[in-house]
């Protein structure tokens, strides 16, 4: 669960690797049975399922624990989540959108809303920080799995708007309607993708000072620990 936009570029690690694990793991398996839950249980079918499942292997989740998740989508069969967005201001006024998973909103509306104002920020009304962001198709590939050139031709063939490669992996933007289209013609010679995400990128960022990054990094890993966060975005800017 980690992108440019998200806080988890820079966060500490803090000796917390064997709780973090776990935590993923519980939210991809989250996302796997929500969305065999709405759609059909065999992936080829399933574009939204198989994205859950491709994230799920980048992040060495056990095959074990996956198929758990696909049929807890039927043995659960009350057990209804929805996709939430909260929008707010953080330490620093840096703004903040964060998607959540739940079965339960006003818990999760409740224990968001502490962690705001616990901060010093505030949530706002829904709009009142996402413009400050555009929404975009988000597919990120290991670097491993292909060359340079020849994912920068994948891409535009395949109707992208953006090519980008980092240090570690190659990252594609496309339109929010078309990530799905964009994705089915990269996997005709690609495998293994490490995120096929809908994500907010900042329009403009917020520098945050050195003195200030631990109030708001302590922010942001309180959000992540709420077992109904899924995604953290923000336009702050680190120094490092």
């Amino acid at each position: 669960m980690a992108g440019h936009s998200h806080w988890a570029g820079i966060k500490h690690k803090k000796g917390k690797a064997d709780k973090q694990r776990s935590k993923i793991f519980s939210k991809l398996s989250k996302e796997i049975t929500v969305a065999a839950k709405l759609g059909d249980k065999d992936p080829t079918m399933n574009p939204r399922l198989r994205s859950a499942i491709q994230a799920a292997r980048s992040a060495n989740m056990p095959k074990d624990n996956i198929e758990r998740a696909i049929d807890k989508s039927s043995i659960n069969t009350e057990l209804n989540f929805e996709n939430l967005r909260y929008e707010g201001f953080g330490p620093e006024n840096v703004a903040v959108i964060v998607e959540a998973l739940t079965d339960n909103k006003n818990r999760t509306a409740s224990n968001i809303r502490t962690i705001f104002q616990k901060a010093g920020g505030s949530l706002g009304t829904k709009g009142s920080a996402s413009h400050n962001f555009n929404q975009l198709g988000i597919i990120k590939i290991d670097k491993k799995e292909i060359s340079d050139e020849r994912i920068f031709e994948l891409a535009i063939e395949a109707g992208a708007d953006e090519c980008k490669t980092n240090n570690d992996f190659h990252e594609i933007q496309c339109p929010v309607n078309e990530i799905y289209n964009v994705k089915r013609d990269l996997e005709k010679e690609i495998t293994n993708f490490i995120s096929t995400e809908i994500e907010w990128m900042p329009l403009n960022n917020v520098k945050i000072s050195k003195e200030k990054n631990e109030d708001l990094i302590n922010f942001f890993e309180t959000l992540e620990e709420d077992d109904d966060v899924q995604n953290i975005y923000s336009n702050a800017e680190f120094k490092r």
